[in-house]
């Protein structure tokens, strides 16, 4: 795209201040992170109440997926590194929370305690994934998306996720 046929193309994004000449892309990829992010956010939090669970928040509803995964115990330490959650009393409180619901077990071996899912958390895992295929993935292949073009986004937002993470490293070192 020429620069002249960019000037024709309305740019959407949430903070008109951000914008320059080097950086209106950007501004418009930040915006559709926004949207995206908070889509996503409040499809986690719906597919799990069609599963059955009312209420539990989106980054709960990540942590007892990724405690699912691989059925391996996790340390929290390792939990956040994954999920890149840099307040370990978010996910504490999540982590408490599934605990207390039955959905996740906590053991503690040595000094460290480790998370696993309970038979009742996996069982949740699994009626959430019914869910996802049936008002997800459905709708991704009627939408003519294809597989390579979705794992080709998936492979862009981990490469983003990248530059702004050492992006917030070197403006937390001004």
């Amino acid at each position: 795209m020429t620069a002249k046929s960019r000037q024709h193309t309305p740019q959407i994004v949430s903070s008109a201040h951000l914008v320059s000449e080097k950086g209106a892309e950007t501004s418009e990829l930040e915006y559709g992170l926004i949207v995206a992010s908070n889509a996503f956010n409040r499809w986690m939090a719906r597919c799990m109440s069609a599963a059955g669970v009312k209420d539990m928040a989106p980054v709960e509803v990540s942590l007892l997926h990724h405690v699912n995964h691989r059925d391996r115990k996790k340390k929290l330490a390792d939990i956040c590194f994954v999920l890149n959650i840099e307040d370990t009393h978010i996910a504490t409180y999540g982590l408490k929370k599934l605990v207390k619901a039955g959905y996740v077990k906590s053991e503690k071996i040595g000094k460290e305690v480790f998370f696993s899912a309970t038979d009742k958390g996996s069982a949740l895992c699994l009626r959430y994934r019914e869910v996802r295929e049936q008002c997800l993935i459905e709708a991704l292949a009627e939408s003519g998306l294809e597989n390579r073009a979705i794992s080709e986004a998936a492979q862009l937002l981990r490469t983003i996720s990248g530059l702004y993470d050492q992006a917030s490293r070197s403006a937390a070192s001004l």
